[in-house]
């Protein structure tokens, strides 16, 4: 089987082709190639599988076996993947995911892609998209107890559940405890992903995140857009907004009309066969 590592500021991924997956169940093959000890190591396998809607589809199936509805840094890989070895030819197409269909736009240099813009589409604010065990019309500075201490959040959903928890100082979260107390607590039935975010000021933020099914992982894309999202509506931020994470930046922009576009790198780290 071939195999692509690539990651996006960190956030890694083994890539795989299998045009006739669409059924397929990636369980255990995930699990296998992302553990960091025994397997290729990543935080997630995304597969190329053909598509009636849109131009390709991407699956993506977290370290723990468990497929989510999206990824966005995965997805800035996936599209450098997919132009760069000919699957699609154009420098603006469609992807297919569980959360809908995504617009990446490629930036290339030299015929090969360096950034990409992501149309994320989106967020939806209700607590029953997430879902969350809450009947609001939008979940702001919700409170929550965690170990017997409060904490306020707030959630949407970007394609997959997001709850961002803001902070003075993203590197004294106790990120390893409280990410998975809050990704598994009783309010969030299927879980949420958890950003820890710190603002610095109306155009810059830092994010940390714990992501459900993978757990703490060097970036997050849509991670990031809801943190800005959030930011914003807190008012925060302006609409354009520079996230920074621990190997670099993803631009974001929340446009005037709700939609949001992501901007990053995706890069390749090797290319092999391997023997399952």
């Amino acid at each position: 089987m071939k195999v692509t590592k690539m990651h996006g500021l960190g956030n890694d991924f083994v890539v795989i082709t299998d045009l006739t997956g669409g059924n397929t169940d990636y369980t255990d093959l995930a699990k296998r190639l992302c553990h960091r000890q025994t397997g290729i190591g990543a935080d997630g396998l995304m597969v190329v599988v053909a598509s009636d809607v849109a131009d390709t589809r991407m699956r993506i199936i977290n370290a723990d076996g468990s497929e989510a509805e999206m990824c966005g840094n995965g997805i800035r890989c996936f599209a450098k993947y997919a132009y760069e070895r000919g699957l699609v030819a154009k420098e603006t197409f469609t992807i297919e995911t569980l959360a809908g269909i995504m617009k990446p736009t490629l930036h290339i240099k030299n015929g090969k892609v360096e950034q990409v813009t992501v149309d994320m589409g989106k967020p939806s604010f209700a607590s029953k998209d997430i879902p969350m065990v809450a009947d609001l019309p939008e979940v702001m500075n919700f409170p929550i107890t965690v170990d017997d201490v409060e904490y306020k959040v707030s959630s949407l959903l970007m394609g997959v559940p997001h709850t961002e928890v803001f902070v003075d100082d993203v590197t004294k979260v106790p990120l390893l405890t409280l990410g998975p107390a809050i990704e598994k607590h009783e309010l969030f039935p299927q879980g949420t992903n958890v950003n820890f975010v710190q603002v610095v000021d109306d155009s810059h933020i830092k994010v940390r995140t714990w992501e459900r099914g993978a757990g703490a992982t060097l970036a997050c894309g849509t991670g990031c857009c809801g943190s800005v999202v959030m930011a914003h509506k807190n008012g925060f931020t302006g609409r354009e907004v520079d996230v920074e994470v621990y190997l670099g930046v993803l631009h974001i922009r929340y446009a005037d009309d709700g939609t949001v576009f992501m901007t990053g790198p995706a890069a390749e780290v090797f290319e092999t066969d391997i023997e399952l």
